[in-house]
């Protein structure tokens, strides 16, 4: 029996190491390559042990300005769409679990239905209505759009976190004479927070590192990071492997530091529907 459970954990621990190395191997020879000189960059074996340089950082910041201007406007964009779909999906939550009506339910799976469709069905038929309304390569496009793609998930999430909130607490501030906007900033609110916070998190990391929409949709003022990255990859004057390394990594930090942040809270935010349900 001791065999068997030794033998279980190691069969475990092995499939473990082996998911870490295919997912943070790839990541850690982006950020040493960010820090090699670009001849060296893709040497066979790579190198791992070698005198580190920030050369590609400042050619980075002096050939590519835009790069850092694109982050910018990643930044806007992704904390917009994921504040407007939390708010929106609040909302739309609460109807799909508190009313039980046969077009709400069929409004539901309709969303959710899209969601399933490839954006660039959508996307090429909305390029000329963004274009008459004159909003394209704006970021309150972007975020309507991006919020537009996410709604159907967050309402889901929101709906699974407020079908645990007892009805019966809706019931009685209904009584006290409380309207359905009271009883959504008063109870739902307060006890669906964790389900707000979660929809913001899965957001703002799909909205960041969306690139399908944000190529079609931008041209200049209002491109994201990794519009710049794969101009930078498809230069005219030859891909600059050293800055593209720099440009990965500096894009994949605020989201890594993000993701770190919140994963203590996203696994205590199932954790508490799990046990709720």
């Amino acid at each position: 029996m001791k065999f068997t459970n030794r033998f279980t954990f190691m069969a475990r621990l092995g499939i473990l190491f082996l998911i870490l190395m295919w997912s943070a191997l790839p990541i850690l020879l982006v950020v040493l390559s960010s820090f090699k000189n670009p001849a060296t960059i893709f040497e066979t074996p790579p190198r791992l042990i070698f005198k580190p340089i920030i050369r590609n950082y400042i050619t980075l910041a002096r050939e590519w300005p835009e790069f850092f201007t694109s982050l910018v406007n990643s930044f806007i964009i992704t904390v917009g769409s994921a504040s407007l779909v939390a708010a929106v999906s609040l909302i739309t939550g609460y109807t799909y679990s508190r009313y039980r009506k046969k077009l709400l339910t069929l409004s539901a799976f309709f969303i959710l239905a899209i969601r399933m469709l490839p954006p660039i069905i959508i996307s090429i038929s909305l390029f000329p209505v963004a274009h008459a309304l004159d909003i394209d390569d704006t970021h309150f496009l972007m975020i309507i759009l991006y919020s537009a793609f996410f709604v159907s998930l967050g309402s889901w999430i929101m709906k699974s976190f407020i079908d645990q909130i007892p009805r019966e607490l809706d019931e009685s501030a209904t009584l006290d004479g409380a309207s359905t906007f009271q009883i959504i900033r008063m109870i739902i609110l307060p006890l669906g927070v964790h389900g707000i916070i979660a929809v913001f998190i899965f957001v703002a990391i799909f909205a960041w590192k969306e690139y399908l929409l944000a190529s079609i949709f931008t041209a200049f003022t209002a491109r994201t990071a990794p519009i710049v990255t794969s101009q930078m990859l498809s230069s005219v004057t030859g891909t600059q492997w050293g800055p593209l390394m720099a440009a990965a990594v500096i894009q994949l930090l605020p989201i890594l530091v993000f993701v770190l942040v919140t994963q203590k809270f996203l696994v205590k935010t199932f954790t508490i529907g799990a046990v709720k349900g």
